[in-house]
């Protein structure tokens, strides 16, 4: 603010110079009340000139002397205002959650849409250590014990600092079930071997992850482009006609953007890709990620995948490429199968990615694009030899859901249905937007069913070892023997003792030649009886998971949605007063979708 100095005489014309006149300060306290004369004519006064008005040299040098003192202080105020206007406005701070009008969401990518509608949560929850872990209940501190003084203020927290600090509590709460529950019956019989999945704690704090499986130039990484809006940027996914995209690419968020190595990211134990480094140096080659300040990349992490090519042995790739996918398959929240008109076959590497996904299909979503390079009625025709191609493969009684539509930046070509694509972007996007906020519930969901295959696993061994037992006499071959016992299970009631005691569907069992490759690699007297792996103390194993699986993530599950409708709760009794003070009731408006392409 500039203040206009005028003559000493012509200040206030109504005073008769014995008052006393005092300015406000201007620093942020206001000054101490004090009588102060005002003018009775409207003649001359302290004068604000508006921003960018012009000022003549001489008042300029009068008035140096008196705002000397107050530009400094100014300058500081509006440059600490700069910096804090700078760091609200910067990539992983903090997630806009309010309502995008529709003039807005013509210029944005459905990804910052979509990112905007995604619950407020910590980006990176950090990693717990197991010392930590018997702390599970947390301590009240004495900050929260004591009493707040009566002169200080008490701040109410905010939705965010609850979302955050809730989020915290689960996971450890996750992570303390796991280690002291799952993880020691998992390494009493070797689970991992069967498997080759091991639950770390990376991977238990890390962020949903999205796959995108299908054949070769289909449109996987020209769709990833489009939710992230990187059309002709430098961090664009190479696309293009032939195949492209010979590595697996892991999209991820950072500070900057910038490019890792896979031998990289298979070092860093921090992240969630250590375990691919049993995939060997040829695969490692093939394994990229890339970082890039995204506000979507926050809450979810995308990888794209080499197209699927039938006429190729796998031995051409130079790594093995079933069990890389099954990997990403096992840890994926939501797998994007996309095909476009002209790949509808079923060969042998597409019907074994199917095999690999027995189990998921609720992950699964089928995607039809390039939908406007037909007509309408092509475009049925190619939706039903769809469905007819996938029918053997899916065998469940309801089949995954499909979206068709063309994921690109181009406008939709004439003459086709463009209402209906735009519609069934939408419904992609809120689909994927649902696994972001139920990410919380899927993590327990899945050590749950971790949970659940581990016992079904110790039980099978422990069965297998009893049978070698009861068959074992004084002058028996221990290694004919055995070898009759993995050569017909059904003979011995293996498999359908284990289904009478854990409960499940014989569909949930491995298959046996899965066990004959276990017991050659682990030898079946390596392992104790279940009845032998208790202590007085910390009780049996066994009991442990069979806790964990009935009582313990359940009661955690539960809690975490008591916790989402408790705000729902609260702001129900507030819509109601409002509904009451409205004196003429408004006709309901279907909401309007912030995710639609103009």
């Amino acid at each position: 603010m500039r203040l206009q100095l005028q003559k000493k005489g012509d200040r206030f014309p109504c005073c008769d110079g014995t008052e006393e006149i005092t300015q406000s300060s201007s620093n942020d306290t206001p000054a101490p009340e004090r009588t102060v004369c005002q003018p009775c004519t409207a003649g001359p006064h302290l004068d604000t000139p508006a921003r960018g008005e012009a000022v003549s040299s001489e008042e300029v040098g009068e008035e140096e002397e008196a705002s000397e003192g107050l530009g400094e202080e100014e300058s500081e105020q509006q440059e600490e205002v700069v910096e804090e206007s700078e760091y609200q406005g910067g990539f992983g701070v903090e997630a806009v959650a309010a309502e995008v009008k529709p003039a807005e969401t013509s210029n944005r990518n459905p990804g910052e849409m979509m990112a905007d509608a995604a619950p407020i949560q910590e980006p990176n929850p950090p990693l717990i250590l197991e010392a930590e872990l018997e702390e599970v209940e947390g301590t009240v501190t004495e900050q929260e014990a004591s009493p707040a003084p009566s002169d200080t203020p008490v701040e109410k927290p905010t939705k965010k600092a609850a979302a955050k600090g809730s989020g915290k509590d689960t996971l450890k709460k996750l992570q303390h079930i796991y280690h002291t529950a799952i993880k020691p019956l998992e390494q009493a019989y070797k689970y991992k071997e069967l498997r080759q999945h091991e639950v770390s704690d990376a991977e238990i704090t890390s962020k949903p992850m999205v796959l995108f499986l299908g054949p070769w130039s289909v449109g996987k990484s020209t769709m990833i482009n489009y939710l992230l809006g990187l059309q002709n940027s430098p961090q664009e996914l190479y696309t293009g006609a032939e195949p492209t995209t010979s590595e697996y690419t892991v999209i991820m968020h950072g500070e900057k953007v910038r490019t890792i190595e896979g031998i990289v990211m298979a070092a860093d134990s921090s992240r969630s890709f250590s375990p691919l480094e049993k995939f060997g140096q040829g695969f490692l080659e093939k394994l990229v990620g890339i970082e890039i300040p995204h506000k979507l990349l926050e809450r979810v992490t995308l990888v794209d995948t080499p197209g699927i090519i039938e006429n190729r042995k796998q031995q051409e790739r130079g790594y093995p490429y079933n069990e890389v996918c099954q990997w990403f398959i096992d840890r994926a929240d939501l797998i994007f199968l996309v095909f476009d008109p002209t790949k509808l076959d079923v060969g042998l590497e597409l019907e074994m990615l199917f095999k690999q996904m027995k189990g998921r299909e609720s992950q699964i979503r089928i995607i039809l694009n390039k939908a406007d390079n037909l007509a309408t009625q092509d475009l049925m025709r190619v939706y039903g030899a769809l469905f007819w191609s996938m029918a053997p493969l899916i065998n469940v009684t309801e089949p995954p859901r499909v979206y068709v539509s063309s994921f690109w930046p181009q406008e939709y070509a004439s003459d086709t249905s463009h209402e209906l694509f735009r519609k069934e972007e939408t419904s992609l996007l809120e689909d994927l937007n649902q696994v972001i906020e139920n990410q919380m519930e899927n993590k327990i969901a899945f050590i749950r069913q971790h949970a659940i295959r581990v016992r079904v696993h110790a039980l099978l061994v422990d069965r297998y070892l009893q049978t070698y037992n009861e068959k074992m006499g004084w002058f028996a071959d221990p290694e004919e023997v055995f070898r009759d016992i993995t050569a017909e299970p059904d003979r011995f009631y293996i498999f359908k003792s284990v289904l009478a005691k854990a409960n499940v569907s014989k569909f949930d069992l491995p298959e046996a030649e899965v066990y004959r490759d276990f017991f050659g690699v682990n030898p079946v007297s390596g392992f104790k009886r279940l009845e032998s792996q208790c202590g007085w103390t910390g009780g049996c194993l066994l009991d442990k998971v069979e806790k964990a699986i009935g009582q313990d993530l359940p009661a955690l599950l539960s809690s975490l949605t008591e916790k989402k409708e408790m705000p729902k709760a609260e702001e129900k009794p507030k819509a109601a007063e409002k509904a009451k003070a409205a004196e003429k009731p408004k006709e309901e408006e279907k909401p309007k979708n912030r995710w639609r392409r103009q």
